[in-house]
């Protein structure tokens, strides 16, 4: 997908071809659209393949022939669960964005879409100016990073209805739902803690030009991507605490089972010892040889043993 945005009158209007002052937003370019980038507006080809990469790591490329210009940056990412219970429960994971700034007009571009280009693109995000390429994209920054706060609060209010329903039962659902959400939290430190490594190599003013409203952008930014590297290494550490101490539960519950049925295997076997001393082929030999006597041996012997094991508490 191929979209041009320009801000006219303050407003960002979409266009229908490319004009000077764009913005060219790319999710997901067939290979025409990437010739087009690349033979038309002159995009380099590896800035595009690196972009597109879904291992690639944020970073910041620079190209001294062409003056063109790219971030690399993580933005967070839901993946929404289905209809259907037994695929897998709900997660978060970050993917790579790429921002190119070249001549007049800047590019947006990666494999998914993502809720902040959205909001841009609904005039939800208000102030989107495409003339300027550092505000635009400072002020892209700072909704990654909300949504990455955003993102956070949902997986501790998600973290604790799951552990919730553990309390009530251990089922394998929830124990994989958390399991799915320590995974999310990983992803989102690695990648905030990149983010931030970008941020303040643009706050030494070495790779873009500041000005002063864009240093106080830049500054609100940062705040943010602490913020949610704080977070997210809190919400880590309980979430890491939490499950090591339902693991010691399932073990622990694990081992009450084992017990109790290790005490009614010692209970139902003093029947079969009895009868087994009866049963011989003796004749004479046994007192009381009578076929209603091992039955009340076997009772009472049980009924003793039971009450000797539920004394030391066996039984809990």
């Amino acid at each position: 997908m191929l979209e041009f945005y320009k801000t006219i009158d303050n407003q960002l209007k979409k266009l229908t071809d490319f004009e000077s002052d764009c913005w060219v937003n790319v999710v997901s370019p067939t290979e025409d659209e990437k010739k087009y980038l690349i033979d038309k507006l002159g995009v380099l080809p590896e800035f595009i393949r690196q972009a597109l990469d879904e291992e690639e790591s944020p970073h910041i490329d620079y190209d001294d022939d062409v003056l063109q210009r790219l971030i690399m940056v993580d933005y967070p990412l839901m993946t929404k669960p289905s209809e259907n219970k037994n695929d897998m429960p709900l997660q978060y994971t970050t993917c790579p964005l790429g921002f190119i700034s070249y001549k007049d007009f800047i590019i947006t571009i990666s494999n998914h879409e993502n809720q902040e280009i959205l909001d841009f693109k609904n005039g939800i995000t208000k102030n989107v100016n495409t003339n300027m390429k550092t505000r635009f994209f400072l002020t892209l920054m700072l909704k990654i990073s909300q949504r990455f706060l955003l993102y956070l609060r949902q997986i501790d209010r998600l973290s604790s209805l799951t552990e919730q329903e553990l309390h009530k039962s251990m089922q394998n659902n929830e124990l994989i739902q958390m399991l799915g959400l320590e995974k999310s939290l990983v992803y989102f430190s690695t990648s905030l803690k990149t983010d931030e490594i970008i941020m303040n190599k643009i706050l030494r003013g070495k790779t873009i030009k500041l000005y002063e409203d864009d240093q106080d952008l830049l500054d609100d930014v940062l705040i943010e991507v602490h913020q949610a590297i704080e977070m997210c290494n809190i919400y880590s550490n309980i979430l890491s605490g939490t499950m090591d101490a339902f693991a010691s539960i399932i073990s622990n519950n694990l081992n009450i089972v084992m017990k109790v049925l290790t005490v009614i295997t010692i209970v139902m076997s003093i029947p079969n010892m009895v009868f087994g001393f009866y049963g011989m082929n003796t004749k004479n030999e046994l007192p009381w040889a009578y076929w209603f006597v091992p039955i009340i041996i076997s009772i009472i012997l049980c009924i003793i043993v039971t009450l000797i094991f539920k004394k030391k508490k066996m039984f809990h």
